[in-house]
């Protein structure tokens, strides 16, 4: 059993490791310093996670940079209307001459795939992505092939236009550990945007790790400590959620239709765990949850009439209830 100091200076590596990978990226990507967080997040949890902006935030550009960085295989599927499962995940194709079926495998076969703009393909393709990433295996002429390992989803959603998009259903939505809502960078930063970019010169990155190091850091990550008193307060906030009534949080009864499941818990506490790492600790502290709690959550609460109404956020009810429950 390893000693107290070996696990800290294990703990010590590896958080230096994701800063390393972190810095990296950021030397294409400016002013989106949460979302690379997040995306480290999501890949430490073996998680998939859901990007919301409006197009030219440069998701596409951080995702395809991370890719580099990590040494991973990458693929872009463009979902539009007429999109079939077949396209993503792949088919049996005939051939005469020998009378036998060859399997084509489709952009799913690699580590990180951005679904761009998911809600305009139909339910069958969201199904088949979906099924994919809870499963890690897809089957194809009834044969079941595995996935790579590590293997990530990362869909976009473009929140502007509504008109020929099909909604995820919440159901599936909870599939997803993260959604993480993308903003404009601030003047600053946009200046520091047209100078790197204006000429199409973006700059190169070096791989720095490889899908061995990514599962290591994954089994660092469930060292890290979460003491009792922190998954009483993960429960506090899931159970808030789901039947504020009993909670000293009796205002966001009119405002919740429907809490968070227990998969929303088990992601909380993954999510923590992974945090914690990142800032280089060994243990999880209240910050932790509440740092990742909003993009842990945001998608899994489905919100009154009223709230809509008044239009009120999932992201308001959850900033509400992380700064009036009471912290360990």
């Amino acid at each position: 059993m390893a000693s107290v100091q070996e696990l800290n200076q294990k703990i010590a590596r590896e958080s230096a490791l994701l800063r390393a990978i972190a810095d990296e990226v950021k030397k294409v990507i400016i002013g989106q310093d949460q979302l690379i967080e997040r995306l480290l997040v999501a890949l430490v949890c073996h998680g998939h996670i859901l990007i919301e902006g409006v197009p030219g935030l440069a998701k596409t550009l951080t995702i395809r940079t991370l890719a580099d960085v990590l040494n991973l295989d990458f693929q872009r599927v463009q979902f539009t209307p007429d999109l079939l499962p077949a396209d993503l995940i792949g088919t049996q194709i005939y051939n005469p001459a020998t009378a036998t079926f060859t399997p084509y495998l489709g952009p799913i076969f690699t580590n990180l795939i951005l679904a761009d703009e998911i809600n305009r393909a139909p339910a069958k393709v969201q199904s088949a992505l979906l099924e994919a990433m809870e499963e890690g295996q897809v089957t194809i002429g009834g044969e079941s092939r595995p996935l790579s390992d590590p293997f990530m989803v990362l869909a976009t959603q473009n929140p502007l236009e509504q008109e020929g998009t099909y909604p995820l259903p919440e159901a599936q939505l909870d599939r997803f550990l993260l959604k993480v809502l993308v903003n404009y960078p601030t003047r600053d930063q946009e200046r520091a945007i047209m100078e790197r970019m204006a000429n199409y010169d973006i700059p190169r990155v070096q791989p720095i790790a490889s899908a061995e190091q990514i599962r290591h850091l994954r089994i660092v990550a469930e060292t890290i400590y979460v003491d009792p008193k922190i998954k009483e307060y993960i429960l506090d906030i899931i159970f808030t959620t789901r039947d504020p009534a009993n909670t000293p949080l009796k205002q966001l009864k009119s405002l919740i239709d429907v809490g968070a499941s227990p998969r929303a818990t088990l992601a909380l506490m993954r999510c923590s765990r992974a945090f914690a790492l990142l800032r280089g600790r060994g243990f999880v502290i209240p910050e932790d949850v509440k740092a990742v709690a909003p993009d842990v959550l945001r998608h899994r609460l489905i919100l009154s009439f009223e709230a809509e109404a008044d239009n009120i956020t999932s992201g308001q009810v959850i900033d509400q209830l992380l700064a009036r429950l009471p912290v360990p």
